[in-house]
């Protein structure tokens, strides 16, 4: 059976979501990263300490989006893995761009607005990362335009992968009022039942 190490509070969520939308059966090792990544047993699994982390017989997988595309790819054709060469390489594009251009900004926000102790909250750090989503935010609004996904008229695993990560706008109250075509897809990224499932 498949094993994914983690809990839906972190990075692992969005694995959890994948296994989701695919409908397979697997275990969830609930695994925190206060402590429980730095036994010597699961670093044998990610030598990095970090949830989550992905076993699916001999496969061992960490990163939650490599997670998530090969998910996709393995279990996911004709449903959430794109048909053509030219879309596969859109979705690792998308996951990608989703890791380098918006959790970078994105992180800050939600620990300086939702994490954090309130006595080491900043609100300058958050409206400077809030300035620097601005721009990622607007090549995404630009994606969706003329299109309800990022690959066209269906849901796949990039619209996945980069909801997962854009989640975190709704806990770090991010106002999303100037992109609407955004406000609205991450809406119907969130409203799959799968998305609610992976929450617990």
């Amino acid at each position: 059976m498949i094993k994914l190490y983690g809990i839906p509070a972190s990075r692992a969520f969005r694995s959890l979501w994948m296994l989701e939308e695919l409908g397979l059966e697997y275990e969830n090792v609930p695994t925190s990263f206060m402590g429980g990544t730095r036994t010597a047993e699961f670093l044998k699994l990610n030598p990095n300490g970090h949830i989550p982390v992905l076993v699916d017989g001999e496969t061992v997988l960490w990163e939650s989006l490599a997670i998530n595309l090969y998910l996709a790819r393995k279990y996911g054709a004709g449903r959430l893995w794109p048909a053509s060469v030219a879309d596969e390489g859109r979705a690792f594009q998308w996951s990608l761009w989703a890791m380098t251009e918006v959790e970078p900004q994105l992180l800050p926000v939600l620990m300086h607005r939702r994490v954090l102790p309130p006595e080491q909250r900043d609100e300058a750090v958050v409206a400077a990362q809030e300035a620097k989503l601005a721009g990622p935010f607007g090549v995404l609004e630009g994606a969706l335009r003329g299109r309800p996904y990022l690959l066209g008229e269906a849901f796949s695993v990039a619209d996945l992968n980069v909801a997962a990560v854009m989640s975190w706008t709704r806990l770090a109250n991010v106002d999303l009022g100037k992109w609407p075509l955004l406000a609205a897809w991450l809406q119907r990224c969130s409203e799959r039942p799968a998305f609610a499932k992976a929450r617990g």
